[in-house]
């Protein structure tokens, strides 16, 4: 015997109700304030899963008193202690090589270019067409496509 909804339109503006009521929130992301540990549960006696160095931009995916659930670049989950997070916030480039560019425009000049992996500090938000205001370590600053990045 199949059973059907008696108001399907009822079931979806339900859930459409619910939704709304529980908007999808904004990732999070924080960078390691110093090299950590990431374990495969929330204890120092846990499994040790990688290394994660000085920088490095982390996505929070659960957050308790002393530990946070963290997806790096690579999508690998693993449990940080909360102390470890709070560096400057950074950004990766995730592409094989990314142009920075004296302006928000592909055709301004290259200030330098970043390969995959290399961190840099954002030094704003994203404008409205996309282009992000980053530093590199060395002091050298420019805009890059935001979409060329992981961890804003």
């Amino acid at each position: 015997m199949k059973l059907r909804p008696r108001h399907p339109g009822l079931l979806f503006a339900a859930g459409l109700l619910l939704a709304l009521a529980h908007p999808a929130s904004a990732l999070e992301y924080r960078s390691t304030g110093r090299a950590a540990l990431l374990y495969d549960a929330p204890s120092t006696a846990a499994g040790k899963v990688a290394i994660a160095g000085n920088g490095l931009p982390l996505e929070v995916v659960v957050e308790t008193d002393a530990w946070i659930k963290v997806r790096d670049h690579s999508g690998r989950l693993a449990w940080v202690e909360k102390s470890a997070l709070g560096g400057v916030r950074s950004v990766m480039v995730k592409n094989e090589t990314s142009a920075v560019r004296q302006q928000p425009r592909a055709e301004a000049g290259i200030v330098f270019h970043a390969a995959r992996g290399v961190l840099l500090t954002p030094t704003g938000e994203a404008d409205a067409f996309g282009w992000l205001p980053v530093k590199h370590a060395d002091g050298l600053v420019g805009w890059l496509p935001a979409h060329e990045v992981w961890g804003r």
